[in-house]
């Protein structure tokens, strides 16, 4: 019986050791500079160009750097926003494109999502956190090429489904 006691203790210390580890600080686990490369597939052609994302530390609490860089040379393109928390409780954050825009993301453990409409296209963006890389992702479909369907029982309920045009990933190793 004493074997089993000890042997109890163990698989628990095991599991409360492994949901420890599990626990993510979101940013601050995952500040840093990341770069490789992103795939663009549309239906205009694929495309593959260098791609650079900074989440970084400032001065004032609740406030981080987001800089996403596209392209080399001269046709490098730079954009600096700004992530800020509203609500880490609930994992609310906004990215702050400081021209105006602000765009409402959710935080879930090593994952931010957010969902955009830009000149009639949807936007939906996901980027996850690893320890030593990040995935970018984001997808766009014109709301314009929207397929209304509906069931057929006696409710009609309808659904609206968009085929996706663009979608746009990358995986980038933290510096």
């Amino acid at each position: 019986m004493r074997n089993f006691h000890i042997l109890l203790l163990a698989v628990l210390f095991s599991i409360s050791a492994v949901s420890q580890e599990k626990l993510v600080q979101f940013p601050d686990d995952f500040f840093g500079i990341y770069t490789g490369m992103l795939q663009i597939s549309s239906d205009k052609g694929n495309q593959i160009l260098p791609m650079e994302f900074q989440l970084l530390a400032t001065d004032t609490a609740g406030k981080y750097t987001y800089t996403l860089v596209y392209g080399e040379g001269e046709t490098k393109q730079i954009r600096y926003y700004s992530l800020l928390e509203k609500n880490k409780a609930t994992g609310a954050y906004v990215v702050d494109e400081n021209n105006g825009i602000i765009l409402d993301d959710k935080v879930q453990d090593n994952r931010m999502y957010a969902v955009f409409e830009v000149n009639d296209t949807l936007l939906t963006t996901f980027i996850t956190f690893e320890a030593d890389h990040m995935i970018f992702e984001i997808i766009a479909t014109s709301k314009n090429d929207k397929r209304v369907t509906y069931t057929e029982d006696e409710d009609k309920i309808e659904v609206i489904s968009y085929p996706i045009s663009t979608i746009q990933r990358a995986v980038l190793k933290k510096l």
